[in-house]
């Protein structure tokens, strides 16, 4: 996969450092669900 941020159950991964604004934001959004 060639995207900033994957999301698969419960794991949230980036590809790089670079990434970092793109997973903070869908860290936030994966603990506000739950």
């Amino acid at each position: 996969l060639d995207q900033s941020v994957v999301i698969d159950g419960n794991l949230v991964t980036s590809r790089s450092p670079a990434d970092l604004p793109d997973f903070m934001k869908a860290i936030l959004g994966f603990l506000s669900i739950e």
